[in-house]
């Protein structure tokens, strides 16, 4: 990664922006994930924590399927990979979006309201389809862990309510034109406590038991969502996936044939992914040193997105072609800012460095999930940062490509 980044600032005449993506590391962390799982478990990656093409390319092979939220990343996958299982969630589906997944043969819908599912089978029925559907509930858990993003266990716009599932299951019964699978339960996300997250999910077993019992459902599928998070503060301790599929294994014993369906994202794809932004600028203000580089959140929002000082190192660039004096700063704190007219262009502030110079590289780790594609790429009409993809080809080197991400689509 360090040596791409540095080859492209040595090749591109401005400073430069880029995304490096490892794709050998991701292709070995996706088999390693999908073989510890615990067999009556399937490995779904939700496309929205990066839909970059060459991602999904690699993925594919590994996964049991993919999950998407919208029309255009369930037109992009269905064109790209037909033969992988998809699956549609999210909320506020159109009622062409929900034709689209019928005619594109979406495995499962993911349905978030009385509402939807009544539009689903209007939808289906006028079709003459059957659609397989998951009814997503918003269940209350006592002691709900605490992380910074939730998505249920309290008033949110996100599942049915639990109250609602019996009026939901009896219309159902009516209705031939949707066929119950099961359930699906994303409560929250950034979780980093594997046993936790266990505790968590065998509450979700605990009520699907119980409407199985009292409604005498024959349910097949339990999708728990995603939630593994990432430790951007702290990388050295990552949450632990080999306690988790210890306690995965046990738990899905307790609802025999049942499969349990995962669909991570973060988690997957976080650390193939490197951002590079090369310094443009040093100063003091008003007492506080600033490190200003080429790109900014609206490239890189992560840290933004998620409070948080992202974890990065600087790499030395030794030429200095210019005329002018070369401006660097000898160790203290510093504040990483990019280009934009915002005091909120803020990557990681107040942190230790060691020396930093003007047209050194700044290499910002866990970037490959929840970063290029949720920025606000427009504002003030920068250029877009390069993508240099490495990949390792069947029986061969390691290759490099770099393009602008216009040039992808």
């Amino acid at each position: 990664m360090r040596a791409a980044a540095l080859k492209l600032a040595a090749t591109t005449p401005e400073p430069i922006s880029a995304y490096v993506y490892d794709l050998a590391a991701l292709d070995e962390h996706a088999a390693w994930l999908r073989a510890t799982l615990p067999a009556a478990c399937e490995l779904f990656y939700a496309v929205k924590a990066n839909p970059e093409p060459r991602i999904l390319e690699t993925l594919a092979p590994h996964v049991d399927g993919f999950e998407v939220a919208s029309g255009g990343e369930l037109a992009q996958v269905s064109a790209r990979f037909p033969q992988v299982p998809v699956i549609f969630g999210g909320p506020g589906k159109t009622d062409s979006e929900l034709a689209q997944a019928l005619e594109a043969g979406a495995e499962v819908l993911h349905v978030e309201s009385r509402s939807e599912l009544e539009r689903l089978a209007w939808t289906a029925r006028s079709r003459g389809r059957v659609a397989a559907v998951l009814l997503r509930v918003n269940l209350r858990v006592g002691d709900l862990p605490d992380t910074p993003l939730t998505m249920g266990g309290r008033p949110t716009p996100f599942g049915i309510d639990a109250a609602e599932i019996p009026g939901c299951l009896a219309w159902l019964e009516q209705h031939p034109e949707l066929q119950l699978r099961g359930f699906h339960f994303h409560l929250l996300s950034h979780q980093l406590d594997a046993r936790a997250h266990l505790r968590l999910l065998a509450a979700y077993a605990e009520q699907v038991r119980a409407w199985q019992s009292r409604y005498g459902l024959t349910t097949d599928l339990l999708n728990v969502g995603g939630g593994i998070g990432v430790n951007y503060r702290n990388p050295a301790q990552s949450f632990d996936w080999s306690t988790f599929c210890t306690g995965m294994q046990a738990l899905t014993a307790t609802l025999p044939g049942v499969r349990w369906r995962l669909e991570l994202g973060r988690f997957v794809t976080a650390g193939c992914g490197y951002y590079a932004m090369q310094v443009i600028d040093l100063k003091h203000n008003l007492g506080e040193a600033f490190v200003v580089a080429r790109g900014g959140t609206h490239q890189f929002r992560t840290p933004a997105a998620q409070g948080h000082n992202h974890p990065f190192e600087v790499l030395a660039v030794d030429s200095w072609p210019h005329a002018y004096s070369r401006v660097e700063l000898a160790g203290g704190l510093v504040t990483v800012v990019g280009q934009l007219c915002t005091p909120k262009d803020v990557l990681a502030r107040r942190v230790p460095v060691g020396r930093v110079r003007a047209g050194d590289l700044l290499l910002f780790s866990l970037a490959g999930a929840y970063a290029w594609n949720i920025s606000h790429q427009q504002f003030l009409s920068h250029p877009a940062p390069q993508m240099v993809f490495l990949a390792v080809d069947q029986g061969g080197p390691v290759q490099q490509e770099g393009t602008r991400r216009e040039e992808l689509c």
